[in-house]
């Protein structure tokens, strides 16, 4: 990377014409910088790794090797989804790697976001270079990293402090045997989506919800247990339920819950009952460089918030986040 600042020449891809002539001219550098070697991809099956896949299959084809990561911080039917799409129906070279059991391990009493962030990201490099140990030729990594996970990870200015750590930015281990592939790491999130129906990708695809790397590891607040790291995949999921069958998937830019370590007393079955809270955040953003809050009509908050305490166990409140970024991040870690 020879800049962390984006060029004030380039235009803003906002046409399928100009998203064309970036893909010819990040093909044409990706055919240039790989040759004939091998190139492994961190897809989690996100929009950002997803338009990159499509992209080096258009420049280098067979010569890409994905590698799926479920590290335990999904989302329900995440990995499944990941598999069915880019090995089923788009007949990738995909490699699925359950590393579930080893990456809560890692961080089992963990609370501090930044070190949660760090373990994930190396332990990703990490198995990354498992899988490229078991390939030949092997000499690039491929990353979804996007301009805005570029401007929040590094100090703008003198005195500023980053705001927070992306495990694609900055993070790869001294001696690390891999040279990058970033193609649309100049681009902003709504550029990407561009350029991902330029290149054919499902609309579905394209405009799936955004989902940081670290997963459901920075939305369970604090050091992450199973029993709430299950608890907040499961309320997760009947959020996404919800607004998809009330019109709001394709309303809103990001949708989702946190659940943070603390419990409050509660009732259930006349009873005391001690549980988390549920916390749902919905955000419009163009770029996410700023976020404005979603009005969620008030009959489906009651609604979502019945569903979650009668069917998620573990969740006795929720709660709805109505700050905006700024002062907010759009993430809570």
């Amino acid at each position: 990377m020879q800049s962390n600042l984006r060029p004030e020449s380039m235009a803003r891809i906002t046409t399928a014409e100009l998203a064309n002539a970036f893909i010819d001219e990040q093909v044409a550098q990706v055919r240039a910088q790989v040759g004939d070697k091998k190139v492994l991809l961190a897809l989690s099956g996100g929009v950002d790794s997803s338009v990159v896949a499509a992209l080096l299959i258009k420049a280098i084809g067979k010569q890409l090797i994905c590698v799926h990561v479920n590290h335990g911080l999904m989302r329900k039917g995440e990995s499944e989804g990941v598999i069915e799409m880019f090995r089923e129906r788009m007949d990738a070279n995909l490699i699925y790697v359950d590393a579930t059991d080893h990456f809560l391990g890692l961080l089992a009493g963990v609370s501090d976001p930044e070190r949660k962030r760090k373990i994930i990201g190396k332990e990703f490099i990490t198995v990354f270079a498992e899988e490229a140990r078991k390939q030949e030729g092997i000499s690039f990594l491929a990353q979804g990293t996007i301009y805005p996970d570029i401007l929040e990870s590094f100090k703008q200015a003198e005195g500023k402090k980053a705001v927070k750590s992306h495990h694609n930015v900055g993070g790869l281990p001294e001696g690390m045997q891999f040279e990058l592939v970033e193609p649309v790491k100049l681009l902003y999130k709504d550029e990407v989506r561009v350029v991902g129906e330029a290149l054919g990708l499902p609309h579905a695809m394209v405009y799936r919800q955004p989902f940081p790397g670290p997963g459901l590891g920075v939305r369970c607040l604090g050091a992450i247990t199973r029993d709430r790291l299950h608890a907040l995949r499961e309320a997760d999921a009947i959020l996404r339920e919800e607004f998809d069958k009330n019109g709001l998937a394709g309303k809103v830019w990001q949708y989702f819950v946190v659940v943070p370590d603390i419990k409050s007393v509660g009732v259930k079955d006349e009873s005391r009952y001690e549980g988390w809270p549920a916390i749902i955040r919905a955000v419009n953003t163009s770029d996410a460089m700023s976020a404005t809050i979603e009005e969620i009509p008030y009959a489906l908050l009651h609604h979502i918030t019945d569903r979650i305490t009668r069917e998620v166990e573990g969740i006795n409140r929720v709660l709805y986040d109505l700050t905006p970024k700024p002062v907010g991040t759009i993430e809570w870690e």
